[in-house]
């Protein structure tokens, strides 16, 4: 049986919230005992966001912040259900934010056939952002959690580099699916190309963990595995 939380650095766990580790979450302990959760997964994981939290003998009531990389309902479809079993803050990235408190998906690229045919992406319970972030902000998260800013997945989407472990969540900017790097599907994107312009900071950042919201983290030679698959897309010279 598949553990319902899986230890990827001290104080750090990936909550895997549908099968084959395809949409994850990520939980970060401070010394305290204190969580930071981040993203919340589909309308349906809480409930494994609630098991993977008590895998790592921890509860709701512990959690102190939930942090969403972008406003994708993959990501915030379990927002609101999360936010009323913790009743901890939520922290989305001031271009995203909006979009969460609304319930409404983002701008879909009108460039792709998808973004075309349905102008936003699905939307989510609308929930209260109580934090709006910012590029290069350093959340008071076991030691600290940059926020570093990729728009193009969505305008708000962003990255997460813990210095204090090394990991790095990449959010939606690469995808691991079966432990393949990929670009996210272009029309999930709000402008696809920049998504793929603003990836290759994380191949600049120095991190020893790539952990992934879609696909299993990669523990060994991480930051070459990032660089190699933008040098292949010829976003890194």
């Amino acid at each position: 049986m598949r553990s319902p939380a899986v230890s990827i650095a001290p104080g750090v766990w990936r909550i895997p919230t549908f099968a084959h580790d395809l949409v994850n979450t990520f939980a970060f302990v401070d010394d305290d005992g204190q969580v930071t959760l981040v993203d919340a997964g589909t309308k349906s994981a809480p409930k494994r966001i609630v098991a993977g939290l008590r895998q790592l003998g921890s509860a709701p009531s512990e959690v102190t912040r939930i942090i969403a990389t972008h406003a994708h309902g993959d990501h915030v479809g379990g927002l609101s259900n999360l936010r009323g079993r913790t009743s901890a803050p939520v922290a989305v990235h001031e271009r995203d934010a909006a979009y969460v408190r609304e319930g409404k998906g983002p701008v879909l690229d009108r460039s792709t056939i998808g973004g075309r045919l349905f102008r936003h992406g699905p939307g989510a319970t609308p929930t209260t952002v109580e934090e709006e972030l910012v590029d290069g902000q350093v959340v008071e998260v076991g030691g600290g959690l940059r926020v570093v800013h990729t728009p193009g997945h969505t305008p708000g989407h962003v990255a997460l580099l813990h210095e204090p472990t090394g990991v790095l969540v990449t959010g939606d900017a690469i995808w691991n699916m079966f432990s393949r790097r990929s670009w996210p599907i272009a029309s999930f994107c709000t402008d696809h190309a920049l998504n793929e312009k603003t990836a290759h900071v994380l191949g600049e950042l120095d991190y020893e963990v790539a952990a992934f919201t879609h696909g299993p983290e990669i523990r060994d030679g991480a930051r070459e595995a990032v660089r190699g698959f933008l040098r292949k897309k010829a976003v890194v010279s």
